[in-house]
């Protein structure tokens, strides 16, 4: 059976620290070291993101906001 959930997402790239608040049950924010260059912070994102929900990073897709700090994203799970 495949799950999946849609959570909105505020990224605080360039940040001391790596971590991924929970707001509430569709809302978080993640802190990330890497700067929104060439992709590196979405990466950081995926990556914590996989982390955090125990999924692989192939689960986790940015459906809106690619460009911006405000993000939609998808995350499967089987």
């Amino acid at each position: 059976m495949l799950l999946s959930m849609k959570i909105s997402v505020r990224v605080k790239p360039g940040s001391k620290k790596e971590e991924v608040i929970r707001v509430d049950d569709t809302h978080f924010i993640v802190h990330v070291k890497a700067l929104p260059v060439e992709g590196k912070a979405n990466e950081a994102l995926v990556r914590l993101l996989s982390d955090y929900f125990n999924v692989l990073k192939s689960h986790i897709q940015i459906l809106k906001g690619t460009r911006g700090k405000d993000k939609l994203i998808e995350v499967t799970e089987r």
